[in-house]
């Protein structure tokens, strides 16, 4: 009578292992690529609503039946550099005039500015007026006054297919749906 072999049993537990490591690493990837993009915010220009070292969750499918809408807060490849990312909220939609005067963003020459106490201090600066292009966005940092957005780039519009996601959850430090 012959000893069952034990390193059969072993190889067979350590291919069970692997298996398991591979289906989560696989998960992880399609979670990460095609459903959630995971970001560290590395400066202060969406302060006080998200603050500098902030880890979010965006979702990648927010956008594929509907547009973004003013207000949302968007993470995408920075204009200038793609190889960059950038969160910033919408202002500017397709087609509309962005105008800031003291401060203040107008749309299409409204009289009334446009509600901005998400802001943690007055806004300063008058810049504009921007045209933004069909399929393109105008993009500010709620902290105005220390942001490199829309003001600043080269080229000031994001294109809808850059838009890489919504921001949807701050998970550290607390967890609190962005809005």
């Amino acid at each position: 009578m012959s000893k069952p072999f034990k390193g059969k049993s072993l190889w067979k537990e350590l291919w069970e292992y692997v298996k398991m490591i591979l289906f989560v690493v696989i998960v992880v990837l399609i979670v990460d690529n095609f459903l959630l993009i995971n970001a560290v915010i590395p400066s202060e220009s969406m302060e006080e609503t998200i603050m500098t070292g902030d880890r979010i969750f965006g979702n990648r499918l927010a956008y594929l039946f509907e547009e973004p809408e003013r207000f949302d807060i968007v993470i995408f490849k920075y204009p200038d550099d793609e190889s960059q990312r950038f969160i910033k909220r919408v202002i500017g939609l397709p087609g509309e005039t962005v105008e800031i005067r003291e401060g203040k963003v107008y749309i299409d020459g409204s009289e009334t500015p446009l509600d901005d106490s998400f802001t943690p201090e007055t806004p300063v600066g008058d810049y504009g007026p921007y045209t933004v292009p069909e399929g393109c966005y105008f993009m500010l940092g709620d902290n105005r006054n220390n942001s490199k957005d829309s003001r600043m780039w080269d080229n000031p519009y994001v294109k809808k297919e850059k838009i890489l996601g919504k921001a949807v959850l701050r998970y550290f430090p607390g967890i609190e749906v962005l809005k």
